[in-house]
């Protein structure tokens, strides 16, 4: 059994990669760092800038600069971007020996209010890149299939998606669309009677179009059945959220409806759907003598692809399904957010069932809360002990309660600069994964 360590540089960083599925998860978080140099955060004139140096299996030892705006046109935007390049690496291209850098350039805007709206917010995010050696299970994603069974092939891989929400004015929302806090060391003030109240008429409600947009590139076609794969379309969802505290709650719940189609117009592969919801719950416990907040926080998520044919194949070597999604989209498991201690994306069905629960624990101990030496404030570290079971099936039905992965593994978070960042260590029958990223497993 093999044990990989992942390791992002910061959770600066992780930021940058901030997809729902990409190369770059796979290669920034799912290849073992094996050299970091990392200099201090600068800030000028409100801006945030950021150098590091990072070495992957899959980028070879690379560097980047990154910069974070806070409030740019709006109090309640974020602009991240981010270019990275990396030194020559030995590659094999249609079976000949070559030579090859990594580069990327990533950006991301968020939470930009619309002209002449009032309750309207776009979002955008991009990836441009090439990966001297990416992994993926293009064909093998399946439950039963084997951790060796994986296609590794040089690439470029590239992503642009789009998010326009529009806040109801019901609840929350009718007073407070762009759900600001009033915040002290990472907790939200004057929330304590909220939180788990009347779905959609208290809590946030949003109703929301995404757009998406990727292709990835596998240049070692004589391994590949396929050269490469382009997708886009257009997803619909409801959200709705009745926490106290988005970012960190301690009680309430909030849960998801979301369609998402490819119409294989133009360059697209082919046509795909898929459906999926999600619940998380969250329990307010008795605190120790140690701790500030004591959280079990509980997550559900499914998932099915109704296009999905698996008996008709696309490609001549018969292993792509016909309008079956990309192994990065639809009902896929393993990486940052579900079954953390298997590779990103490592299965991948027409259906998928997860459920987890983590017990959260913010201690009083904190040692860099009024440190000057730390260039942005950490409010609390919290602790937290997690288990996940999750499967992949051809259909949707009891099959999805038998065979299932499970791992299990704890977790150190703290709240850096407004946002969490996570350090997840999971472990399961195919070995143990380590995670840096922003954000809780559940925002996703």
């Amino acid at each position: 059994m093999k044990t990989r360590t992942q390791l992002l540089l910061s959770g600066l960083t992780a930021a940058f990669l901030l997809t729902d599925s990409t190369y770059a998860e796979e290669n920034f978080v799912t290849e073992m760092v094996e050299d970091i140099n990392i200099s201090q955060l600068t800030h000028v004139k409100d801006w945030i800038v950021l150098p590091y140096a990072f070495s992957t299996d899959s980028t070879g030892l690379s560097g980047g600069v990154g910069v974070i705006k806070q409030g740019l046109f709006q109090p309640h935007t974020t602009l991240i971007a981010t270019l990275m390049y990396g030194t020559e690496q030995d590659i094999i291209t249609n079976g000949r020996e070559e030579t090859a850098n990594f580069s990327g350039g990533f950006i991301s805007f968020s939470n930009y209010r619309l002209p002449f709206t009032d309750r309207t917010f776009f979002s955008l995010y991009g990836l441009k890149s090439y990966f001297p050696s990416a992994t993926s299970y293009l064909s093998n994603g399946y439950n039963d299939s084997k951790q060796e069974d994986r296609l590794v092939s040089s690439g470029d891989s590239n992503f642009l998606n789009t998010t326009f929400r529009y806040v109801l004015p019901i609840g929350e929302g009718l007073d407070n669309p762009e759900r600001r806090y009033t915040l002290k060391n990472g907790f939200a003030m004057n929330r304590e009677g909220l939180g788990g109240g009347t779905p959609f008429v208290t809590g946030f409600t949003s109703l929301g179009l995404r757009t998406f947009y990727q292709k990835d590139v596998y240049e070692n076609t004589m391994e590949s059945p396929l050269p490469e794969w382009e997708t886009y379309g257009l997803r619909l969802f409801l959200e709705h959220d009745n926490t106290d505290y988005d970012l960190n709650p301690s009680r309430g719940y909030n849960f998801l409806l979301q369609y998402s189609r490819d119409f294989g117009d133009g360059d697209s592969l082919q046509s795909w759907d898929f459906l999926e919801a999600k619940y998380s719950h969250y329990i307010s416990l008795p605190t120790f003598s140690w701790t500030q907040q004591n959280v079990l926080a509980l997550n559900a998520w499914t998932g099915y692809s109704f296009s999905w044919d698996n008996d008709t194949q696309i490609d001549a070597d018969g292993v792509i399904d016909a309008h079956r999604p990309p192994p990065w989209e639809g009902a896929r498991l393993g990486g940052l957010f579900r079954m953390r201690a298997y590779d990103n994306n490592r299965f991948s069905d027409k259906a998928a069932l997860y459920a987890t629960a983590e017990y959260r624990a913010i201690l009083d101990w904190n040692p860099f809360r009024k440190n000057k030496y730390i260039p942005v404030a950490i409010d609390w570290f919290q602790v937290v002990l997690f288990a996940e079971a999750g499967r992949v099936s051809d259909s949707y039905n009891t099959d999805l309660f038998t065979d299932m992965k499970y791992d299990a593994g704890i977790s150190l978070r703290a709240m850096a600069a407004e946002v969490p960042v996570r350090i997840d260590v999971a472990y399961g029958d195919e070995g143990t994964n380590f995670w840096v990223m922003v954000y809780q497993p559940f925002d996703f």
